[in-house]
């Protein structure tokens, strides 16, 4: 069930799919489809404008591919591959309770409607209602903001197909060439509250950028002032934190939540698409396990079966989860502070804990 009326194709931008998101992609049936939409990311280039230092690392082969799909081609090509009439549009969620005669969740919807589910997967992002009804915290704050969009370039971009990341004192720009007249870009900043209001407006956003960025090289200037209007967001950057994702209660009875809803993250290890999708492959393995069955005879999953499957599939991600958001944690704590004590201590702690930083990348979530 989809809130919107029809795909939301207007907005969004891009997704930075890492080799783990790909191996889960490939399980699902639609990587090869999506490889002809972008380009294979060959590097990645770090550049620091304060102090002049650079620093590249070659993607090779053998790291696995990383591609940054536009988001539109992802969802389109995750809708074809459903059968007919599987997405029900215009269902925006309102609440969700027990129905007290039968224990299966009640939907309610914000036009006074309802139905009772057999079972529920929430998947309704950072500010969701089923992470709500599982009694989960809520989702916390990093204390920086990021603002994202996309630059077409008709006669096609100079930039080479590598990520590349430049930084000046608080601020950060990163850019990802999609193919080779398509640029996802992106610009963190530390969070001022009374700024946010003025940025729900593109123009405002666009030039809001242009004024943080008037220091960076006329390129960056240039794919922000041509940025496509419609794709242009500012976004506070939240997180569930680490502890939260190692006692949270992920399920109930034949409720339960995966993708932001379950761990939403920071953006700054490119994993939060890549997650998403191995909970996809894990939850549909591990309900295939305990009888679900898409033939003629529909399903045949029963109450305790779908709990032993939410059982299941929590048990199988939770730690991973934990290690991707604590990682991220630590990461964008070490952007957001001003500090130089606890800079060395989050730098500290991602060596000791994170010896091997691209550890993440490796993961493979197995067959579906």
């Amino acid at each position: 069930m989809e809130r919107s009326e029809s795909l939301r194709n207007v907005t969004g931008t891009a997704i930075g799919i890492r080799p783990n998101g790909w191996r889960a992609l490939d399980q699902l049936g639609v990587a090869e489809t999506l490889r002809h939409t972008a380009i294979r990311v060959k590097r990645e280039r770090i550049m620091s404008l304060d102090g002049g230092r650079q620093k590249q690392i070659s993607l090779t082969p053998w790291d696995g591919e990383t591609r940054c799909l536009k988001r539109k081609d992802l969802i389109d090509t995750l809708y074809a591959a459903l059968p007919p009439d599987t997405v029900k549009f215009g269902c925006q969620l309102e609440s969700i309770k027990s129905d007290p005669y039968s224990t299966k969740p009640v939907l309610w919807f914000i036009d006074g409607s309802s139905i009772i589910a057999k079972f529920v997967i929430g998947c309704d992002g950072g500010k969701s209602i089923i992470a709500d009804y599982l009694n989960l915290k809520p989702t916390q704050m990093f204390p920086l903001c990021g603002v994202r969009g996309l630059t077409n370039y008709p006669n096609g971009h100079s930039f080479d197909h590598e990520f590349a990341r430049l930084q000046k004192d608080n601020i950060l720009v990163g850019r990802i060439p999609i193919n080779d007249n398509l640029v996802y870009w992106f610009c963190s900043r530390p969070y001022i509250p009374k700024d946010e209001k003025n940025w729900e407006d593109p123009k405002v956003i666009r030039q809001s950028t242009l004024d943080l960025v008037r220091d960076y090289p006329q390129e960056v200037h240039e794919m922000i002032e041509n940025t496509d209007m419609n794709s242009l967001s500012f976004t506070r950057l939240r997180y569930r934190a680490p502890w939260q994702l190692l006692t949270g209660t992920f399920y109930k009875g034949t409720v339960v939540v995966a993708g932001d809803a379950m761990h939403v993250m920071g953006p700054f290890l490119g994993q939060g698409g890549s997650a998403g999708l191995e909970d996809a492959v894990v939850l549909a393995r591990t309900m295939a396990q305990l009888g679900l069955s898409n033939g003629k005879g529909g399903s045949k999953l029963t109450v305790h079966g779908v709990e032993e499957a939410f059982d299941r599939f929590v048990k199988q991600r939770r730690m991973r989860v934990v290690r991707l958001s604590l990682q991220t944690y630590l990461i964008g704590m070490l952007l957001s502070t001003t500090s130089f004590l606890k800079k060395i201590m989050y730098i500290m702690l991602l060596i000791l804990l994170f010896h091997n930083k691209n550890s993440h990348l490796d993961y493979d979530c197995g067959d579906l």
